[in-house]
């Protein structure tokens, strides 16, 4: 009678921990960044980009001994591929902000180059030396700026929305500003730490 209610305790105990697995779905840094890669090289194009090329990941061993096994057991009943979050990037809404900010920056890419306008370390632009740009064009950068900050803003909202998640927005801009920064051409202009630095 004992060892029968042992093995009810047991089972009990296995479906207990079974049922408290819970998944959560983390933010996909590392899709993010890939994804801010593409977005950005289709916006500014290839010379806009950094000459050097990302490294490769190296294949990781299908078998790892190092987890516990219970950690291996639970991954057994629910894959982590499953708890793993993958970023969308392609809705009519991003692709007609890309489609904007590519057409835009055409414009804004004179005003990158002088040093005028800057990247911000929070994803956005901004006129840094409004002394460079000849008076009866201020106006016209200022308003080609805060299009550019809208679309921006825009995009960042819209991936969060894409992809059901609108608790990303702010690990999506951040992502952004790290790479429009790190994609930024040799000369450019952007914040880091409050203060400007060119690339």
């Amino acid at each position: 009678m004992m060892h029968g209610y042992k093995q009810i305790s047991v089972a009990a105990m296995a479906l207990f921990l079974m049922s408290c697995v819970t998944i959560n779905i983390y933010f996909p840094a590392a899709a993010a960044e890939q994804a801010a890669d593409r977005i950005i090289e289709d916006v500014w194009g290839p010379d806009g980009k950094r000459s050097e090329q990302p490294a490769s990941l190296e294949p990781q061993s299908m078998i790892e001994t190092d987890r516990p096994v219970l950690v291996r057991m639970l991954e057994w009943v629910v894959s982590p591929a499953e708890a793993q979050a993958d970023l969308n990037v392609n809705s009519p809404a991003i692709s007609a902000i890309q489609s904007r900010m590519r057409s835009r920056h055409d414009q804004l890419r004179p005003h990158y180059d002088s040093g005028a306008v800057g990247l911000t370390a929070n994803g956005l632009v901004t006129v840094r030396d409004a002394g460079s740009i000849p008076l009866a064009q201020r106006n016209a950068v200022n308003a080609l700026v805060a299009d550019e900050n809208k679309d921006r803003n825009a995009l960042y909202a819209e991936i969060a929305r894409a992809n059901g998640r609108p608790e990303w927005q702010s690990d999506i801009q951040e992502t952004f500003a790290r790479r429009w920064i790190s994609n930024a051409a040799s000369g450019w202009w952007y914040q880091q730490g409050g203060n400007w630095q060119q690339k």
